[in-house]
């Protein structure tokens, strides 16, 4: 904050009159010629702050021109500036992503083959789109359950396989004192065994 100077009529320089938090008045100041308030003094830079500041960013012989149009390449298959795993890790995002895409594409050529086939040998008179879409529509649900039928079935097969070694556990005595979550465990292993028959013949 600059320091308000007063000038008289005589020519001097005073600093003019402040008011004290506690309400008091402070007398202003005459300034000499030259006087430079503390918070207007430059902070002292050493030569190598100078040097540093002075510097220049680009390279000797390197006009900025040269550097302005050039854009950061990005690396192929990746954002840049990414880790080698980073980037494989997107190469495998990608090439899964392509591959359930290929996917896709095969089943919903399957189902227009079976459908094209289908129509020929029924009604050729009614409309080929309005049985087409209801077959596909009614493809993707029976895939859908089918996958979570899946994944069901594994994670089963995983808790009684759990349940099995810590039955085995117990019984080479690994564990004198089984807890109560361990007990419980134990109890539901026949009707996990019991889930499990029912979804494997639902498949």
């Amino acid at each position: 904050m600059a320091t308000p100077y007063v000038t008289d009529e005589t020519g001097g320089k005073y600093i003019a009159s402040t008011q004290r938090p506690d309400g008091t008045w402070r007398k202003q100041r005459r300034v000499k010629e030259g006087y430079v308030p503390q918070e207007e003094v430059p902070v002292y830079e050493n030569k190598y702050v100078k040097f540093f500041k002075s510097k220049p960013e680009l390279p000797p012989g390197l006009s900025p021109e040269a550097t302005a149009p050039v854009t950061p390449s990005r690396p192929e298959g990746g954002e840049p500036g990414l880790s080698k795993t980073a980037k494989r890790n997107l190469k495998r995002k990608e090439k899964r992503r392509q591959q359930q895409e290929k996917g896709e594409a095969e089943a919903l050529s399957r189902t227009l083959d079976k459908v094209s086939l289908g129509e020929t040998a029924q009604l050729p008179s009614a409309p080929q789109g309005s049985r087409a879409a209801p077959a596909a529509a009614s493809e993707q649900p029976d895939s859908a359950v089918s996958t979570e039928k899946a994944k069901k079935i594994k994670s089963l097969k995983k808790k009684l396989r759990q349940v099995e070694e810590l039955q085995q556990r117990i019984q080479a005595g690994a564990i004198s004192q089984p807890s109560k979550e361990q007990l419980e465990k134990l109890a539901r292993r026949r009707a996990l065994q019991e889930e499990l028959e029912d979804l494997e013949l639902g498949l």
